[in-house]
């Protein structure tokens, strides 16, 4: 099973480029996601990828796995983009379940009376958000410099 799937191979630039963006991307998501990521590491020049990886790198060396994946493209392909750096996506701040309890009662709200925010929107997964929780959505607003809103995640 593994003797085609494991051999090395030479990578193709566009490649080699392809995977230094997957990993940054990955990085920048596990450090906001609350593990240890050193900056090096997400500030890795391609040159730098290389060096360490070299040119017969193999993909599966460079993923952090924690159970199988239905399909690595797809990830992949999210992964090209960092969508908390779009213009478009205001800032998203997951609130502890101390934080959760303060804001229902405050406002004497029930969960599903918040506005809600489905798991698989992009954020949600790129933050690892699960039912039940709430995030805090932060834009900026012309009028009073900024605009908070909740979002369930359903």
């Amino acid at each position: 099973m593994c003797a085609l799937r494991c051999e090395k191979m030479v990578m193709s630039e566009q490649e080699i480029t392809r995977l230094h963006r997957i990993r940054k991307t990955v990085m920048q998501m596990l450090r906001d996601r609350g593990y240890l990521v050193g900056d090096f590491e997400i500030e890795m020049t391609k040159n730098e990828f290389l060096d360490k990886y070299g040119e017969n790198m193999k993909k599966k060396d460079l993923f952090i796995s924690k159970g199988l994946r239905s399909d690595d493209s797809e990830k992949e392909s999210e992964l090209l983009i960092n969508v908390k750096e779009h213009d478009l996506v205001p800032e998203h701040q997951l609130l502890t379940p101390e934080e959760k309890k303060t804001l229902l009662e405050r406002y004497t709200l029930k969960e599903n009376q918040l506005p809600q925010i489905q798991a698989t929107d992009p954020i949600a997964r790129y933050y690892g958000l699960k039912r039940g929780q709430v995030v805090k959505i932060i834009r900026p607003s012309e009028t009073a410099g900024r605009y908070v809103t909740y979002r369930y995640v359903v």
